[in-house]
């Protein structure tokens, strides 16, 4: 059976080859001109879920109840290697709400890095130890890291366990390095000026105390302070672009009571399908995408985001992770979704991002089999909540969600 070592080290040298010695050997002109974004067919998605009804004659029955939206990219390469992207889309519309739970952890994760390149300062890389300071209500001091080698803090663990295992925890403390304002201001800046990315994902901090960021220090090895970042209030107001948003019959509240009222989303993370869809385009190929839109990354930083985003939880050394507590497919659901054993296989990799919180389910990825040279991208969400009440823990992911990503995921792959 071959070792974990010898996979990861299979696919860091074939997405190292794939991604940048294929793309890097062209011109900007040469790449950013063979991506084709139509959709020739319309209903070729709806379709193809109609060829199997056994799977997918509810979801297509109750389309407005599941609040279902996919788009999936074909992606063809021309004898150079040089891809060309064609999309197909069901039901999207940026307007039809969906909460975006942990999908946003990819942009920050790109926009961290990112920030610590532009820093530009000696010895400050995303392994250096990052130490985040209490100065306001709701804040959390964190001056050791247990999941970390050494138990130093970093911007570089926080991803790895944002990626591996879609720790909220770690979303915090790298939403508090860049703050309401910068994300904002960053994103726009590369064509999605309708992102929110307004809170932590932690309870205890309501719509005033996310708008305030921790001061945070960075340590060189030696113990030297050489980048100190005091906190940041942001002053502006970011609405959701679509308007005041409510979901739902009822929710229950941050003290455990239900409220017999919609929950109100106006003022909580938003980020269309099509906002995420082009996000992991931009980092899976950068040179397919126009310059304005690219993070600025490193090769070293690429590298390191594709061996994270598709890693399984037990490949992982530091930090550490219980297989039975992190199944293969725990971040995986797209065809694994349902699968609770070991993957065995070596070929098959999922590059993605997901989200699952109030009844929402999402899957972002780039899938590709190394061995058969198949390749594509696929994202969807769907909303699974038959009360109707939200933060309830009451969601059809197991028995609906997690179903319906699985086979649409085998569907399109096969």
């Amino acid at each position: 059976m071959k070792t974990a070592y010898y996979i990861l080290t299979r696919l860091i040298i074939v997405s190292s080859f794939f991604f940048f010695n294929t793309f890097n050997s062209l011109s900007y002109s040469q790449t950013i001109k063979s991506a084709d974004n139509t959709n020739s067919d319309a209903d070729f998605i709806e379709n193809l879920l109609k060829k199997y009804p056994k799977q997918f004659q509810n979801i297509l029955t109750n389309q407005k109840k599941y609040e279902v939206q996919i788009i999936y990219t074909q992606i063809n390469r021309d004898k150079n290697n040089v891809p060309s992207f064609k999309q197909f889309t069901y039901h999207l519309d940026p307007k039809n709400y969906f909460y975006p739970a942990s999908l946003v952890k990819l942009p920050c994760a790109a926009l961290a890095l990112e920030k610590v390149n532009k820093l530009r300062i000696a010895s400050l890389d995303k392994n250096t130890c990052m130490q985040t300071d209490s100065e306001y209500v709701c804040q959390r001091k964190v001056i050791r890291d247990s999941t970390a080698f050494n138990y130093i803090p970093s911007i570089s663990n926080y991803i790895k366990r944002m990626l591996l295992v879609s720790d909220n925890d770690a979303y915090s403390r790298i939403y508090e390095f860049l703050g309401q304002q910068y994300i904002y201001d960053e994103l726009a800046k590369k064509g999605y000026p309708d992102i929110r990315i307004v809170h932590r994902f932690d309870p205890d901090c309501n719509a005033i105390q996310n708008k305030c960021t921790n001061h945070i220090k960075f340590y060189d090895a030696s113990g030297k302070l050489i980048y100190n970042q005091p906190m940041v209030q942001n002053n502006k107001e970011y609405k959701n672009p679509i308007g005041k948003v409510t979901k739902g019959f009822g929710y229950i509240n941050e003290k455990g009571k239900l409220i017999n009222e919609p929950k109100d989303y106006t003022y909580m993370n938003y980020m269309s399908l099509q906002n995420i869809t082009d996000i992991l385009k931009s980092l899976v190929f950068p040179n397919s995408v126009e310059k304005e839109k690219r993070f600025d990354l490193s090769t070293d930083d690429y590298t390191f985001l594709y061996k994270y985003m598709s890693m399984y939880p037990r490949e992982s050394d530091h930090p550490k992770y219980n297989v039975k507590d992190f199944e293969d497919s725990y971040k995986k659901y797209f065809i694994y979704a349902t699968n609770h054993k070991k993957i065995e296989t070596d070929s098959v990799r999922i590059f993605n991002i997901v989200g699952q919180s109030y009844g929402n389910l999402a899957d972002c990825a780039y899938i590709v089999n190394l061995d058969r040279k198949i390749e594509f991208m696929l994202t969807a969400v769907i909303y699974v909540n038959e009360d109707g009440i939200i933060n309830d823990g009451k969601y059809e992911y197991k028995t609906i969600g997690f179903p319906f990503l699985n086979d649409l995921g085998n569907v399109i792959y096969d």
